[in-house]
């Protein structure tokens, strides 16, 4: 009889390799998934369908988050869908404050300008329109609504697979919020930012536990005075 060759030092290392890196994609496709379980089931008594269920008083802001513009500097169709939200909420007289909230980290790039624009074209008092520019990030939006801003109690204006994450990120950060569903039309590409969005949720998991600063703080804002002080232009 032939006798067996032993196997080499490397290929038994190489299995081992093998083995260690398949046993920690499973721990992490598990800690993913509790991740987003948990999120969604912490979330989801927070989240109002519609502005006539909104039973949250007190609020010092609206907060919109910024969703992306056009060549043209007009809205995405799912930042009108939120801002079209917003202006409901302040019509209702919950709360007279939005926070526009968004991406202006460049001079041809201007999500905070759009957003400002569309509301003011509905009928909101420009004195209580505030804009952040330096939302680059949901976690940014409500670390700044917090630290720049002084919020401690908001609303949250997104759709609703992206305010799981925005209201874990709140409450992460001590504030009191709920959130409005801005989903008023299926979106293109939708699938995709469901994929992306589970992710996203476990980056922003370690944000909560970790919080670390924002890409930009700065000087306090008080919400209680007028808007038009950030605006810049």
């Amino acid at each position: 009889m032939r006798r067996s060759v032993p196997e080499s030092r490397f290929k038994r290392r190489l299995r081992l390799i093998i083995r260690l890196l398949a046993i920690l994609m499973g721990a992490v496709l598990v800690s993913a998934g509790l991740i987003n379980i948990m999120m969604t089931a912490t979330g989801s008594s927070r989240i109002y369908r519609s502005t006539d269920e909104i039973g949250f008083e007190g609020a010092d802001c609206i907060l919109v988050l910024g969703a992306g513009v056009r060549d043209d500097g007009t809205p995405s169709h799912m930042l009108e869908d939120r801002l079209k939200t917003a202006v409901a909420i302040y019509n209702t007289g919950i709360c007279s404050t939005l926070l526009m909230s968004g991406d202006h980290g460049q001079v041809e790039y201007d999500e905070v300008r759009a957003m400002r624009d569309y509301v003011l074209d509905n009928g909101i008092p420009a004195e209580d329109v505030f804009l952040d520019h330096a939302g680059f990030s949901t976690y940014d939006s409500i670390y700044r609504a917090r630290d720049v801003f002084g919020a401690k109690k908001i609303i949250i204006v997104s759709q609703r697979y992206h305010l799981y994450r925005a209201l874990y990120l709140a409450q992460s950060l001590g504030l009191e919020a709920v959130g409005v569903d801005a989903e008023l039309r299926t979106y293109v590409g939708q699938a995709w930012r469901d994929t992306r969005e589970v992710l996203a949720r476990v980056k922003d998991f370690a944000y909560g536990v970790f919080k670390p600063k924002p890409t930009y703080l700065g000087e306090r804002i008080d919400l209680s005075g007028d808007g038009r002080i950030t605006w810049d232009n």
